[in-house]
């Protein structure tokens, strides 16, 4: 058995065997697990109706395609089986543990034998850290085997792994992928259990499949116009066949939609407080703020879901500590569903109120860039673009308005680590085109291109059925995990193969340091003493800086710096033989501030020998983000 990278990530980096993840037993095979609800119910897929959904792999084949979804332990299993077959390039390891205990798996694909992943530049993908946005994670998935296939036959992939290192993680919250993937249950958190409703109860009125198909869909009902239940929906007249509901302005509705289920705690409202609420993308430490209710004043900002206080997740933690223990990282992307769109920094304020303008260009690019390969319609910042990016609701004719969100990575990934760091938006639920010309991709769009182009796959239509407290009701509506929150199978390969190609992209920008060479001038000096002068160059041959001005200004990189060495045993007080005489005996580093693209630097040493020709030594051009690069240093017999 070979042995696999564990991750200390409360410590330091720290390599032990592991054991294989073919052999491990994961949480809902246990039945003295003590995740437990209010309602006594157990979290895991196993403590509710499983279900086997057609557009799910549920076991690893022969070969690999992308023409359906994978569960966590499909995943596993192809991790496992990379790993065996592709050593010289490829590290699986173990970066953290889930709330329900399941290992959080991670992978750097680089050349083994051209040096340390981390004397690299470097590039950190993410998928599935919301439960239900599994499209996310087969983007990485898909990555993963396209960077491995392709190398030593495509040229510019086999440079990007010998030169640079990939962390990828294709399931960060493989709890809650593996419980959506098995059963009609959905959510976008983790399945830590969660007061969403604020009654002082945990988890206790989930949606429930009341008619037992593995979906939970919609309810659409008309509630007794004497009662108190106010009706919030009308059909929507876009669409003659009476299929789509949408919002109808207050005093004008005609129907009540709910998800599929019954309310359990009896306060009146269906479905409120399901598994889980704590989002994995608000619990990162900049610009967090308190879940709901947490702020004590009534009058402050909070987050829902946003946990107890900043990095209070696992599943979160693991990914700052790695990256703070990572700083040569200068490109990631953490995915999620379903806008679709490149979405990035600032998430509370607009871009040039805050970003320097250096950095923001370099964002601009890769938002036209990402477009371009994508095809998506949007990019650009949370806090302006995504939320007015439909400009007026079609149906109140409101103006949209730039909002805040708080806890988000975009955030921490530039103002915290000072990266280029993206939080993409995959699939469009279903809304390919703009059939009816209104400017608008929506439901509409998405029902029509279902009927065209699906084979009316994505909607259920809806079927009379009697509700336990309800009485009669329809169910249908679009079916929620393969259509509107993930695309169908046929879809699955196209968008996650176009994410994947962006990263892919940004990855190929990263800076490099590259062309080190040393220029030596010697000087005859008194008795049998030797001056030289080393000049040491380098050219940033990368396609970013070696430092955004962010990263300079929270001093996440340190600047390019460069350093000799010559053997110890030389350079001892009182017998030395050698002495660096610039910048000083004891400081043997100059440092040279940070190298854009396509910039050569240079500095010089003073170096002094006694009597000792041919001093050999290594030259150490030392950037965070750019790399590590060493070149021998020979001192010889001056000329003459």
């Amino acid at each position: 058995m070979r042995s696999r990278r564990f991750l200390w990530v409360l410590t330091a980096l720290a390599t032990v065997p592991t054991p294989s993840l073919r052999s491990q037993t994961f949480p809902e095979s246990d039945r003295d697990t003590a995740w437990y609800s209010v309602r006594g119910e157990r979290h895991g897929v196993s403590f509710f109706r499983q279900h086997r959904h057609p557009q799910v792999e549920y076991e690893a084949g022969e070969t690999l395609a992308f023409d359906r979804y994978h569960t966590v332990d499909v995943m596993y299993e192809w991790l496992e089986r990379w790993a065996d077959q592709y050593p010289d390039i490829f590290d699986l390891y173990e970066i953290g543990r889930s709330f329900e205990g399941r290992p959080i798996m991670q992978v750097t694909i680089t050349n083994k034998e051209i040096g340390r992943d981390v004397d690299k530049p470097a590039a950190y993908f993410e998928g599935g850290r919301h439960s239900g946005e599994v499209t996310s994670s087969e983007s990485v998935f898909w990555l993963i085997q396209h960077l491995l296939q392709s190398y030593g036959k495509d040229e510019a992939i086999t440079q990007l792994i010998d030169t640079k290192a990939i962390y990828l993680r294709p399931q960060n919250n493989p709890d809650g992928s593996n419980m959506y993937l098995h059963s009609a249950q959905s959510n976008r958190s983790s399945i830590r259990p969660h007061d969403s409703d604020r009654d002082g109860l945990v988890d206790e009125d989930p949606p429930e499949d009341l008619d037992g198909d593995g979906v939970i869909y919609q309810i659409r009902y008309r509630p007794d116009p004497d009662g108190e239940e106010e009706a919030t929906s009308i059909l929507d007249d876009r669409d003659p066949s009476g299929r789509l509901m949408r919002r109808a302005a207050p005093g004008e509705g005609k129907w009540i939609v709910i998800s599929e289920g019954i309310d359990n705690d009896g306060d009146g409202r269906f479905n409120e407080d399901g598994i889980g609420g704590l989002d994995l993308h608000r619990n990162y430490p900049e610009n967090w703020r308190p879940d709901a209710g947490g702020d004590m004043t009534g009058r402050g900002y909070t987050q829902f879901g946003a946990g107890a206080y900043p990095l209070s997740e696992t599943e979160t933690r693991s990914v700052v500590l790695f990256l703070l223990s990572h700083p040569n990282v200068s490109v990631a992307n953490s995915q999620d569903t379903r806008v679709p769109m490149h979405l990035r920094p600032p998430s509370t304020s607009k871009s040039e109120e805050r970003m320097y303008p250096e950095d923001l260009a370099y964002y601009v690019y890769f938002d036209s860039l990402g477009m371009g390969i994508t095809g998506y319609p949007w990019a650009g910042d949370v806090y302006y673009t995504y939320r007015t990016r439909v400009p007026v609701n079609p149906f109140t004719g409101d103006s949209a308005r730039p909002g805040p969100l708080f806890g988000h990575s975009p955030d921490f990934g530039y103002w915290y680590y000072g990266s280029i760091w993206y939080g993409d938006e995959l699939w469009n639920g279903g809304a390919m085109e703009d059939y009816n010309d209104d400017g608008l991709l929506d439901q509409f769009d998405a029902l029509t291109w279902d009927d065209q182009g699906n084979g009316g796959r994505g909607f259920r239509e809806w079927e009379p059925f009697e509700h336990p407290t309800l009485g009669q009701v329809e169910i249908g509506g679009f079916h929620p995990k393969f259509f509107s929150q993930n695309g169908p199978p046929e879809e699955l390969e196209r968008w996650a193969r176009n994410q994947a190609l962006f990263n892919l992209e940004m990855a190929m920008h990263l800076p490099q340091v590259d062309d080190v060479a040393t220029q030596i001038r010697v000087h005859r000096g008194d008795g049998d003493s030797t001056t030289y002068e080393v000049t040491v160059s380098w050219t940033n041959s990368g396609r970013l800086p070696t430092a955004l001005k962010q990263a300079q200004l929270v001093k996440i990189v340190q600047e390019d710096r460069v350093r000799l060495e010559f053997d110890r045993d030389l350079m001892q007080q009182g017998e030395e033989t050698v002495r660096i005489v610039t910048p000083s005996r004891r400081n043997k580093v100059i440092a040279a501030g940070w190298t854009e693209p396509g910039e050569t630097k240079s500095v010089t040493f003073q170096v002094r020998t006694y009597g000792v020709p041919g001093v050999e030594g290594t030259v150490h051009v030392m950037s965070t983000r750019g790399g590590l690069v060493k070149v021998p240093l020979v001192l010889g017999e001056p000329e003459g």
